[in-house]
């Protein structure tokens, strides 16, 4: 399943940096899919930052900046990947 988190607004391809404009809470080690119209990226998040200074965590309305392994562009939707747990118990 995946939840709507934001949106690039910046991407800085000499850094391979990408800037989001948050609409949901982000944290290291999230799993993230960014789609565009060329874009189709997803990644575990291993870097954040905001105004220069290294997070952990971010929260809604936050502008954070990401380190991405491939280009993405401005408008691209970034998704939250939420792994769902299998109940392998039976009855």
């Amino acid at each position: 399943m995946e939840v709507e988190i934001g949106r690039i607004t910046h991407y800085y391809n000499h850094l391979n940096v990408a800037v989001l404009k948050l609409t949901d809470s982000l944290k290291l080690g999230d799993l993230v899919h960014i789609i565009g119209h060329v874009t189709d990226l997803t990644e575990r998040v291993t870097s954040m930052q905001v105004n220069h200074r290294s997070v952990v965590w971010v929260k809604p309305g936050d502008d954070v900046a990401i380190s991405v392994n491939e280009p993405v562009r401005e408008h691209d939707i970034v998704y939250r990947v939420i792994q769902e747990e299998l109940n392998t118990e039976f009855a």
